[in-house]
């Protein structure tokens, strides 16, 4: 039997304190019934002996303290999930916002879900082809991997990640079984307009569960809305046995909305304002991916953040990149050249790259040719340098010849817009064309065999 309480004590911006309250729990999902029959939902923060501090949903605004009346439902928030979600957006707390029906669930899971058992772990070791080459070639993506992206405020992460979202699959028997789950996270009514316009034109959106969070909605919500979408890939991944790529952007607005809770309950603060458990807390998203004995499915997170004022060491994408297995960072410099996605290949790296390549997974080459297109950027921008202090002339004819291949790697491998599809086989033999502006000599990194079948005969 469900109890009502009209013992409300104070409201305090989005947080109010109910008193004499029996047997709920922490993260409790409530009701607020205000006298015109108005429901507003709200969650339990933290409780005190018979003290319970909630947090609203919606606005406190017109709450009357002695005549609205708090019910709580005996769980936490959940999210009803089904096969037909796919092709569906949601609001930020599960609701359709696409005019469809609402969904017939198959269940209805807590949305904070419960953490992969390391031991029941299985390593990443499957290729996903993003069809972008500074990803697929240079930091390649794995099944079953976090490899967050970051960027700065002005630079086109929405559209790559889009692109990605409409580009990525899996390869081989499984191809049918990929899905995406994106979410969007406290971004404006352009961007949403702009991610729900661009799936529907592409056709992508009937592979994709949408979840979309406006900067307009409230903090909790946003809160909510990453949780929501990883409940939705967990069930697509270990009960239906799919493959799923979680896109989620922007990470640093939900640890923003992380940051405006803690300080609406006078937490101590930590680093730059945000909260001490903010490690903690993006670890309870980001180590929800991944693959695990006894199912065929596996979940891939590709969560976008940009950083403040592009410092690598902010506490967001520093924490990030502590519990990630690398980083894809996008670069002004390049953005300002005109090549897009602007992706700074030397900085960006992949931990997981080694297990996802070669024979049977890309091609034989794929390890050789990455690290001679890395060793020779590396020496061409080295060159590149050296002749802005010293001139072209101070420059051996080979550092000219690197200094060109730079250029010319950006201009073509880097460079490829957003709507260019590459499979793996295109750009490693872009990787083979672009190579051939060096002497063969200069190949130290592939293996000689690899050399005489691959090295072609015309640039």
């Amino acid at each position: 039997m469900i109890r009502e309480y009209k013992t409300i004590e104070e409201v305090a911006g989005p947080l109010m304190l109910v008193k004499k309250v029996d047997g709920v729990k922490y993260d409790e999902l409530g009701e607020i019934e205000l006298p015109g029959g108005e429901v507003r939902r709200c969650r339990v923060l933290e409780i005190n002996g018979s003290n319970v501090l909630v947090q609203l949903f919606e606005s406190s605004q017109g709450l009357n303290l002695a005549e609205s009346k708090v019910r709580f439902s005996g769980h936490g928030l959940q999210l009803p999930v089904s096969p037909d979600m796919l092709g569906r957006v949601f609001s930020g707390m599960g609701e359709p916002i696409d005019n469809g029906p609402r969904i017939i669930p198959e269940a209805t899971p807590d949305i904070n879900g419960t953490p992969i058992n390391p031991a029941a772990r299985l390593y990443p070791s499957e290729f996903i082809q993003t069809g972008v080459s500074t990803i697929d070639g240079l930091n390649t993506l794995v099944r079953g991997q976090k490899l967050p992206i970051f960027s700065g405020s002005g630079l086109p992460h929405a559209n790559l990640a889009a692109q990605i979202a409409r580009q990525a699959k899996v390869r081989g028997d499984d191809a049918a079984k990929f899905a995406v789950v994106f979410a969007a996270i406290g971004i404006t009514f352009v961007y949403a307009d702009f991610f729900i316009s661009y799936f529907n034109k592409t056709g992508s959106i009937d592979r994709t569960v949408m979840f979309v969070n406006l900067a307009s909605d409230p903090a909790i919500e946003r809160i909510s809305t990453p949780r929501m979408a990883l409940t939705a890939a967990e069930y697509l991944a270990f009960q239906q046995n799919m493959h799923v790529l979680v896109i989620m952007t922007d990470i640093t607005n939900y640890a923003e909305a992380l940051r405006e809770v803690s300080a609406a309950r006078k937490e101590v603060p930590g680093r730059r304002g945000y909260p001490g458990y903010l490690y903690t807390d993006l670890a309870t998203l980001y180590e929800r991916a991944g693959r695990k004995m006894g199912s065929d499915g596996s979940i891939t997170m590709i969560p976008i953040l940009t950083m403040p004022e592009d410092d690598k060491t902010h506490p967001i994408p520093d924490l990030t990149g502590y519990i990630t297995e690398g980083q894809i960072i996008l670069s002004r410099d390049i953005y300002r050249k005109g090549y897009l996605p602007p992706v700074d290949v030397l900085p960006s790296l992949s931990r997981l790259k080694d297990k996802g390549i070669g024979e049977g997974k890309t091609r034989e080459d794929h390890a050789n040719t990455m690290n001679q297109l890395f060793s020779s950027y590396a020496r061409g921008k080295d060159a590149k340098e050296l002749m802005v202090v010293l001139g072209e002339a101070a420059l051996t004819p080979v550092d000219r010849l690197y200094a060109e291949f730079a250029d010319e790697f950006e201009k073509q491998y880097i460079n490829q817009g957003f709507y260019e599809n590459r499979t793996i086989e295109e750009t490693l033999d872009l990787g083979w064309t672009l190579l051939r502006i060096l002497p063969r000599s200069e190949m130290k990194r592939i293996k000689p065999e690899l050399l005489d079948k691959y090295w072609p005969e015309e640039a």
